[in-house]
């Protein structure tokens, strides 16, 4: 796939820009040590509260969220096996643990559970650490997906069904249906606003490049070794995914393997993280600043938050991802916004480790209401790429094309854990146009590639007022060129 990337990550003195537009807000309460608040699981309740689920397998119902002096975690549940997901729905917390999707009930309004109920337990595990499960997510034809974390290695735990599979669960039958086969570590699942789920995996054996990808029946995602086990239960069309080749081309898969589902987004290793979790798109109609209906996705290692801007070229979603805000105090696992419109962030380092200084954590991001001169979107254009920004830009500093530099890469699909950026070739901007509002610029490049990850940064481009780009790289998945 392409992608474009513009700006250098890491950087200290960017964390410092970031916190004028968007503030970091701490909760003391989560350096007590017997709370220990490994947050993996987080929804935020109809009451107005805030629910937090931890590695260690509690939950807590969170009064006075809003203010870190007044928090009041209560617990809720305790004895749970790695929550790494929840739902409130019908009056019900809804989990998916190791073993099963649960449901949790408060019937005496004491902000305690008091009826655990199993809701689906159709899956098998083997005893590996990391079979871990995410979700649930409700969409919108009433059914919980979950997706299904896959074991290293083949033998012995590649035996267990379902692992490596999306699945949905009608959360009052129980009834599952297995939707999509191919993932590897599944970390975040999400039911966009208009009705598509979307998912991100981590980069490992079978899945050479960390990503977001579109979830529909049928897909495969590029993981075979949950195909073995779960042939033999699951019939068509699953049983027909032939097992793909190591070394193929992931822009050519679909040419040995139909349902192969290319990614909606490459995240490419370390300049935009290393392990992608939770993602939700921004609903808050301006409230958290001015990226309306944007997604944002966390990464566990980084501490960070990107955002993503997607558009739907040819019947294939696909678009540019971009660093969004650093220094988080551990890995984030999970977020939900507010009903003010800011961020919770729940974090654990999880024992893998993180950028963030601490080993788990509370946060909340407030947007101080200054909108940062900040590339808005980018999309693919039939000879190019058109770029807007939050607010207009010099035009003499954009139109010039010395100030745009890129790149274009893929990968191969292989059994190997993880792979390069591969068939690099750089690509020049032969003209920018600057548009009559100021605010957009038309790229034109002396060449472009299906199937590839479009790399781009910019330098010396600031906007009218002065105010320097906040972050100059975008990392753009070209699956398909517009006509």
């Amino acid at each position: 796939m392409a992608a474009l990337s513009l700006c250098v990550a890491g950087d200290l003195t960017a964390q410092v820009k970031e916190a004028d537009y968007y503030e970091l807000i701490n909760y003391p309460a989560t350096d007590d040590n017997n709370l220990k608040l490994e947050i993996c699981s987080m929804t935020m309740l109809k009451d107005g509260n805030l629910m937090v689920g931890t590695r260690l397998g509690d939950v807590f119902y969170v009064e006075h969220p809003y203010d870190p002096a007044k928090a009041k975690f209560t617990k809720f549940a305790h004895g749970l096996n790695h929550p790494l997901g929840m739902e409130e729905f019908d009056g019900a917390i809804y989990l998916a643990q190791r073993g099963e999707l649960t449901r949790l009930r408060d019937t005496n309004g004491d902000h305690k559970a008091d009826e655990f109920e199993t809701v689906s337990d159709e899956w098998a595990i083997s005893g590996n650490y990391h079979e871990f499960n995410f979700g649930p997510r409700l969409d919108q034809d009433g059914y919980m997906w979950v997706t299904l974390n896959k074991p290293f290695g083949k033998e012995p735990y590649g035996r267990a069904p379902w692992r490596g599979f999306a699945v949905r669960i009608h959360p009052k039958t129980g009834e599952m249906q297995p939707m999509c086969a191919g993932l590897r570590s599944p970390a975040g699942v999400e039911v966009s606003p208009w009705g598509d789920v979307f998912y991100t995996d981590n980069q490992g054996e079978w899945c050479n490049a960390s990503k977001l990808a579109h979830l529909e029946y049928g897909d495969f995602h590029g993981h075979p070794h949950g195909l073995d086990p779960s042939r033999k239960v699951v019939g068509k069309p699953f049983s027909e995914i032939p097992n793909p080749e190591s070394g193929t081309w992931m822009k050519d898969l679909k040419k040995t393997v139909p349902q192969w589902k290319m990614p909606t987004m490459w995240f490419p290793y370390d300049k935009m993280g290393k392990s992608p979790s939770g993602l939700k798109w921004d609903v808050t109609k301006g409230k958290f600043g001015p990226f309306k209906e944007q997604l944002f996705v966390g990464d566990q290692h980084h501490s960070w938050l990107m955002r993503c801007d997607l558009e739907k070229v040819k019947g294939h979603w696909q678009g540019a991802c971009f660093l969004f805000r650093e220094g988080f105090q551990s890995g984030i696992l999970r977020m939900a916004y507010g009903k003010d419109g800011s961020m919770f962030v729940g974090m654990s380092n999880a024992g893998w480790g993180s950028r963030g200084n601490k080993s788990r954590g509370l946060q909340r991001l407030k947007w101080t209401g200054k909108v940062p001169f900040e590339i808005h979107t980018m999309r693919a254009r039939s000879d190019g790429f058109e770029l807007t920004f939050t607010m207009p830009v010099d035009a003499k500093a954009a139109a010039d094309v010395a100030n745009y530099k890129g790149e274009s890469y893929t990968y191969q699909l292989r059994s190997a854990y993880g792979g390069p950026e591969d068939d690099k070739k750089s690509f020049n901007v032969t003209k920018a146009i600057v548009g009559k509002d100021g605010k957009s610029v038309r790229l034109i490049l002396d060449s472009m590639r299906a199937g590839y990850v479009h790399e781009l940064h910019l330098s010396g481009i600031n906007a009218q007022s002065g105010t320097e780009l906040l972050h100059n790289a975008a990392y753009y998945t070209l699956v398909n060129i517009p006509d």
